[in-house]
């Protein structure tokens, strides 16, 4: 052998052990990984045995038959099948407890749990850890610092810039309707709320309408539910590192940065505002304040003003919740009514007796429009802009029924399954407006399109001011009726949307 051969072993000589030593710790560190992974297991097919499920894989779960498009009927199937809730695997040991009877409802709301890990890391990019987000007493500080933004004296002159975004939408829809063609709604509905609340929460002059950075947020938006819904669903998704190292990691990151950039654009245009002279004396002598005028001058009770993080993070919450859930509760109450002629007409009706020609809507005509508040909720009941909520247990629980759970445990509440629910809600898939009629018995959990609880949502009768300003204006300027060649594909996402967008006829009746 010769010289450089012979220094060539002992060489590769000198690496095989630490080499060896590696791949053996690693072997060790893999059969560690897998028994943690056994036992585990294990100890949650134990934990869920109270609970049947149908037949699932020990390492994909359920998603071997679920898919976009069906899920929410295989969801309903299991409605009928297990009582009140039953465990759903996502991938090895990621399960869910998925809960749609009204009593477990309200034991699970009840508590103080905190939101699904999962949940809180995958939207904590796009909306900061804001009043959604929050836990234990921080949460409880912002909410009570948030509180008197929505209270009636605040809400009430909304009423006239919500009547002016949806006029605007109105005369658009007029100038593109018909006969042979549908109109999709939700794009422009979208643009509508964004430029409610641009104008009701953050005083924002001028129209969002025909705003190209407006229409890309809104697009950016749509992006990242589409995009956490599916980070939810995939296993190898669950690594930050891994996960931003995809396309869609990529695009992710993308549109987190573009809606930062619009709300940074709306705090750095009013703080701009408030500085002028004697404007920040002017806002601060105000009775009430608008929500970024609470934000911007928020104390804690340290005293401390919130950080420039905490900041925007409240407004990327509300701005997200804000104008996406109310955009996805109009246009479906929009396509209920729409195909249902003869409920759409009695609430037209009823309208045109309370506003004649449509020119003025008062606080005082919200409460005179209960059919309207009927059909409006029983639309909320069948589409419910937000399908589910999570929480993981933080410590054990006991159902009204004698089973129970251990702390750990994440639980996914289904606000669609318990609307649709045939054991809460006879004949669930039937639009029934007299469900809601005065002197119905209801229980108290089983109509949840805001949440319930202490954190239900904080904004809700600026959302039903809302719905109820669009709809009354909408039917006095138009009779609708769906396009049966475009029916809607509801997709479960993080809010309640159509796959092939909502396309209605619009005729005009002025």
């Amino acid at each position: 052998m010769s010289v450089s051969a012979l220094s060539l072993t002992r060489a590769l000589g000198s690496v095989s052990g630490p080499l060896q030593v590696v791949s053996l710790l690693s072997l060790v560190l893999l059969l560690l990984k897998a028994v943690q992974f056994y036992l585990r297991r294990q100890w949650l097919l134990k934990v869920f045995h109270q609970f049947p499920s149908p037949p699932s894989h020990w390492l994909c779960g359920h998603s071997l038959k679920r898919s976009k498009e069906n899920e929410l009927q295989e969801l309903l199937k299991r409605v009928e099948k297990f009582p009140c809730a039953y465990p759903r695997w996502m991938w090895g040991d990621n399960v869910y407890l998925i809960v749609y009877d009204p009593d477990y409802m309200k034991v699970v709301l009840g508590r103080s749990d905190p939101k699904s890990n999962d949940v809180c890391r995958f939207l904590a990019p796009w909306i900061g850890t804001g009043l959604l987000l929050l836990e234990g007493e921080t949460w409880f500080q912002h909410r009570r610092m948030l509180t008197p933004a929505f209270h009636h004296d605040i809400l009430k002159p909304y009423l006239g810039l919500m009547a002016d975004s949806v006029r605007g939408m109105l005369d658009k829809w007029e100038e593109f309707i018909s006969q042979d063609s549908s109109l999709e709604i939700l794009g422009d509905i979208s643009l509508m709320t964004l430029d409610t609340i641009m104008k009701c929460a953050f005083s924002h002059q001028g129209s969002v309408r025909n705003d190209r950075n407006s229409q890309s947020y809104i697009q950016a938006i749509k992006n990242l539910n589409s995009m956490l819904f599916s980070r939810l669903r995939n296993v190898f998704y669950q690594n930050d590192l891994i996960y931003r190292l995809t396309p869609e990691g990529r695009w992710n990151h993308q549109a987190c940065q573009l809606a930062h950039q619009y709300t940074d654009a709306v705090i750095k245009e009013r703080k701009a505002h408030l500085q002028k002279e004697g404007e920040l004396e002017k806002v601060r002598s105000r009775r009430h304040l608008d929500f970024l005028d609470i934000l911007l001058f928020a104390r804690m009770e340290n005293g401390s003003s919130l950080s420039d993080e905490d900041l925007r993070a409240e407004v990327d919450t509300f701005m997200f919740g804000g104008h996406d859930t109310t955009a996805s509760g109009i246009s479906w109450i929009l396509y209920a009514l729409a195909s249902h002629p003869e409920h759409q007409q009695r609430c037209r009706e009823e309208i045109l007796s309370l506003l004649g020609d449509g020119a003025s809507i008062t606080w005082d005509h919200l409460d005179q429009m209960p059919y309207t508040t009927m059909c409006i909720k029983e639309a909320l009941r069948l589409y419910p802009p937000v399908p589910a909520i999570s929480r993981e247990l933080s410590k054990p629980i006991t159902f009204p029924d004698g089973r129970s759970l251990p702390a750990g445990i994440k639980v996914a509440l289904s606000i669609y399954g318990l609307h649709h629910n045939p054991k809460v809600w006879p004949n669930p898939e039937v639009f029934d407006p007299s469900r809601f009629a005065l002197g119905s018995n209801q229980h108290s959990h089983a109509f949840l399109p805001f949440s319930g609880g202490s954190r239900n949502c904080i904004g809700k009768r600026f959302a039903m001011n809302e719905l109820k300003v669009a709809l009354a204006l909408t039917l006095l300027r138009f009779e609708l009726s769906p396009d049966p060649s475009r029916v809607p594909c509801l997709i479960p996402e993080i809010i309640l949307k159509p796959k092939n967008g909502i396309h209605l006829h619009l005729k005009s009746l002025t």
